[in-house]
C-alpha cells in the first residue's frame, strides 16, 4: 500500500518552515559557505569602496547569509544577490537562488523577470570588471574578449540553474500527481472494496432468503399433507381398516417424495458451494475482484433458482389430486389457451398454487377449494380461494403448525418476476389469493 498525502505530510517534519531536517542542515551547510564566500570578497568591496574592512565582511556575512530562506522566500534570495552583484560578491547566493525560484511553484513571468534582471546585472558587472582587467594590463587581449567575457559569463552563472531548477520542479511536480493519483486509487480501490463486500452480504442474504423460501415450498405442502393424512389414519385405523392402509400408503408417498424434492436442492446446493470453493480460490485478492465475485454470486443466485429441474403449470393436476386424496374439495378451472412459458414463471406459477393450498389445509381443512387459471395475451393469472370451512375447529385439530412465511414467500417469488401479488379474506368468510405474473 502506497503512503497517503496526509500520512506522508505528518511522517517528515523538520524545524520551522523546513518539511525534513535533512533540507534544514543543507541549508544551513549553503547559508554559512555563502556567508564565507561574500564575507571573504567583502575585504575587496571595502578597499574598492574606501571603508574599513571589518564593514565590508559584516556586510558580506550579512548578505550571504540570506540564503539560509531560500525555500521560503526564493524572490527575496535573488533579489539579494542580484544587489550585491555590483560589490563583486554572492555568486553562490545567485547560482543557488535561481535554481530555488526556477523549481518553485511561482508564475513563470516572474522567474523569467529575476532571471532577466540577474542575467543583466551579471553581464554589466562582468564587461566592468574585463574592461578594467584589461585596461590595467592583466589580460592582454583584442577588445572582442570583453564581450564574449562578460555574455559568457553571465549565461553561464544565469541559464544552468535556471534549467535545472525547472526540470527539477517539473519532475517534482509529476511525483506528486503520481503520489495523488496512487491516493486516489488506493481511496477508490477501498471504496470498492468496503462496495463490493456489502454486495456480497446482499448476495448472501438473497441466496439465504432463496434458500429459506425454496425449503418451505418444498417440505410445507408435503408436510402438511402427509399430517393432515395421519390425523385421517387415526380417526379411521379401527372403524375402517381398509382406508387406513390406503392413507398410510398415501402418507408414505407424501414422505418419498419430500425425501426426493429435498435430496435434490441439497444437491445442488452442494455443487453450487463447491463452485464457490474453486471460483474464490481462483479470484484475486483485489478490490475489484472482490466486486466481480460478489456479481457473480448474485447472478448465480438468480440462475440457478430458474435453472433447476422444478416443478411446472403441468404439474398442478397431480397436485390437485394430493389435496383431494387428503380430503379436500378443490376444482380446477382454466380459460385461455394453455402454453408453455419460462421455467421460473411456470415454477413461480406452481408454487403460488401449492402454497395456497397448503395454507387451505392448514387453516381451513375441508373447505371446499377453487383453482383458477387464466393463460392470457401478455400475462399468466392464478387465483386460489376457499370458502368458509365446515367446522372451524378442524385445522386446530391436526395442529399444523404454521410461521406466517408462506404469503411472504409467495409475494417475494411473483414481485421478483414483475408481477402483482393480493391476497386476502372474502366476504363470506373464506380466503382468497390472487397473482398476475408477466408472460415475457
Amino acid at each position: 500500500m502506497t503512503t497517503t498525502g496526509e500520512d506522508h505530510a505528518t511522517a517528515r517534519g523538520g524545524p520551522w518552515w523546513w518539511t525534513r531536517w535533512r533540507s534544514a542542515v543543507l541549508d544551513t551547510g549553503l547559508a554559512a559557505g555563502s556567508a564565507a564566500e561574500c564575507g571573504a570578497e567583502g575585504v575587496r568591496f571595502a578597499h574598492d569602496a574606501g571603508i574599513p574592512a571589518a564593514v565590508g565582511v559584516v556586510f558580506g556575512v550579512l548578505a550571504g547569509s540570506a540564503l539560509i530562506v531560500r525555500r521560503k522566500w526564493p524572490i527575496a534570495v535573488v533579489l539579494v544577490s542580484i544587489a550585491i552583484t555590483p560589490a563583486q560578491m554572492g555568486y553562490l547566493m545567485g547560482i543557488v537562488g535561481l535554481y530555488t525560484l526556477a523549481a518553485s511553484e511561482l508564475p513563470r513571468r516572474i522567474i523569467g523577470s529575476l532571471a532577466g534582471m540577474s542575467f543583466l546585472g551579471m553581464l554589466i558587472v562582468m564587461f566592468v570588471r574585463v574592461r578594467q582587467d584589461m585596461q590595467r594590463g592583466t589580460w592582454e587581449l583584442g577588445d572582442w574578449f570583453v564581450p564574449f567575457a562578460s555574455i559568457t559569463t553571465a549565461v553561464g552563472m544565469t541559464a544552468p540553474p535556471v534549467l535545472l531548477g525547472l526540470y527539477v520542479g517539473a519532475r517534482r511536480r509529476l511525483m506528486e500527481s503520481l503520489r495523488e493519483r496512487a491516493d486516489s486509487l488506493e481511496r477508490e480501490l477501498q471504496l470498492l472494496a468496503e462496495r463490493a463486500e456489502e454486495r456480497a452480504e446482499w448476495a448472501r442474504g438473497e441466496e439465504r432468503t432463496r434458500i429459506a423460501r425454496e425449503m418451505h415450498d418444498v417440505v410445507a405442502h408435503r408436510v402438511s399433507l402427509m399430517v393432515v393424512h395421519a390425523a385421517a389414519l387415526q380417526a379411521v385405523a379401527r372403524k375402517d381398516p381398509e382406508k387406513a392402509v390406503k392413507n398410510a400408503a398415501l402418507v408414505g408417498d407424501m414422505g418419498r417424495q419430500a425425501l426426493t424434492e429435498l435430496r435434490e436442492m441439497l444437491g445442488v446446493l452442494r455443487s453450487g458451494d463447491s463452485r464457490d470453493v474453486r471460483e474464490r480460490a481462483a479470484v484475486p485478492l483485489a478490490a475489484v475482484g472482490v466486486a466481480a465475485a460478489a456479481a457473480a454470486a448474485a447472478s448465480r443466485a438468480v440462475d440457478d433458482e430458474g435453472a433447476g429441474e422444478g416443478p411446472c403449470l403441468s404439474d398442478v393436476d397431480e397436485l390437485l389430486g394430493q389435496s383431494a386424496a387428503a380430503g379436500m374439495a378443490v376444482d380446477l378451472s382454466v380459460e385461455g389457451e394453455t402454453r408453455s412459458y419460462a421455467a421460473e414463471i411456470e415454477q413461480t406459477a406452481y408454487r403460488v398454487v401449492q402454497e395456497a393450498l397448503t395454507n387451505v389445509h392448514k387453516h381451513a381443512a375441508g373447505a371446499k377449494t377453487h383453482v383458477r387459471l387464466a393463460h392470457r395475451v401478455s400475462e399468466i393469472a392464478m387465483q386460489v380461494e376457499n370458502e368458509p370451512p365446515p367446522e372451524p375447529a378442524s385445522a386446530a385439530a391436526a395442529r399444523l403448525p404454521s410461521g406466517g412465511n408462506g404469503l411472504v414467500g409467495m409475494r417475494e417469488r411473483v414481485l421478483a418476476l414483475g408481477g402483482v401479488f393480493v391476497s386476502g379474506p372474502t366476504d363470506a368468510g373464506g380466503f382468497r389469493v390472487s397473482a398476475v405474473i408477466p408472460a415475457a
